[in-house]
């Protein structure tokens, strides 16, 4: 994996420019948009091939909202979605069904995500059906072979979801994902609904397969601890911005914003009588209907300037590779 890394290191498989996606808030009796939900507002990135981009802030702050854009789950309200630089948003019908076959997610609850009514082995083998892959026995045999990978076996096809476990079900998720052998996978927090225990054989089930199969992760999360362990970059969203973008062992040894170091600052020791400085933010999230003026973080910030509560700060590089929008950081 290390070589397919270095080899495509400066290769993008998606490139997400200047996303925003706003949802209308919709009251009275003939329901007027009278305000929009800013879940996404301007953020850009790239994923490179080969690697797994994880993604962490907290809940509200848009995260998923940009996983599905960038599959066209959620229609963005403007930006520029490029994958192997082709923009997907002007795209429809069986061009999109093209692209969408190199591009699956894992859904974050694996008990909503299947359908009860129909057994395991045909929903992971419906996206074979849906585009027309290979000969009904072609299919079966490949299902088969997908449920194996992912720590299954043969006769798990014919059983319901309601007879498997919470980990055997995100199993079960990353094998429908899997089956159309797709180049990028969107994982919406795959092990945030599984014990601990559970948390760390998915994860290297999908370590493992992103090996074997050269795959390239956007890794949705919210536990600091899950995403130093899987991921090659770090991206930190708050409120619908893009706040901080480095390599995982930067951004862990040498985190540049406020709001990221306060992240950092919450993730548990092992050692209970190591001495730490904690940062507390004081107040709630502000609401993504009316966010505030200026960096949108500078009414918990603990370093706000007045230019934080008037200017927006740029998404910038400050040191090689490291991207922050702060005002503070020089």
């Amino acid at each position: 994996m290390s070589e397919l890394k270095e080899t495509t290191q400066n290769q993008n498989i998606v490139e997400v420019k200047n996303l925003v996606k706003y949802f209308p808030v919709r009251a009275g009796l003939l329901q007027r948009v009278v305000n929009h939900v800013k879940a996404v507002d301007d953020v850009s990135f790239a994923v490179r091939k080969g690697e797994t981009l994880g993604m962490v802030g907290e809940s509200g702050c848009g995260k998923t909202t940009i996983g599905r854009s960038m599959l066209r789950l959620v229609e963005p309200t403007s930006g520029s979605i490029q994958y192997e630089g082709r923009d997907i948003l002007p795209m429809h019908g069986k061009e999109l069904k093209d692209v969408r076959r190199h591009m699956q997610i894992i859904f974050q609850d694996p008990y909503a995500s299947l359908d009860p009514r129909v057994p395991i082995g045909e929903s992971v083998m419906e996206g074979l059906h849906i585009h027309n892959i290979g000969t009904r026995k072609e299919r079966f045999d490949l299902m088969i072979d997908t449920l194996k990978k992912v720590g299954l076996e043969d006769y798990h096809a014919r059983r319901y979801p309601h007879e498997f476990s919470g980990g055997q079900r995100q199993r079960i998720g990353i094998a429908r994902a899997l089956a159309l052998r797709p180049n990028f996978i969107v994982c919406d927090e795959p092990v945030s609904a599984l014990d601990v225990s559970i948390q760390s054989q998915v994860l290297n089930i999908l370590k493992d397969l992103q090996k074997e199969f050269g795959l390239t992760y956007l890794f949705i999360a919210h536990n600091l601890s899950v995403v130093e362990h899987i991921s090659d970059r770090v991206a930190v969203m708050y409120l619908g911005k893009m706040v901080e973008l480095t390599d995982r062992d930067e951004l862990f040894k040498n985190p540049l914003h406020p709001y990221t170091q306060a992240l950092m600052s919450a993730i548990p020791s092992p050692n209970p009588k190591a001495k730490r400085n904690r940062t507390i933010l004081k107040g709630d999230v502000p609401s993504p209907l009316n966010p505030p003026k200026g960096c949108r973080f500078h009414p918990r910030c603990p370093i706000a300037d007045k230019i934080c509560s008037e200017q927006e700060p740029e998404f910038r590089e400050v040191l090689s590779g490291h991207h922050v929008a702060c005002w503070m950081v020089k």
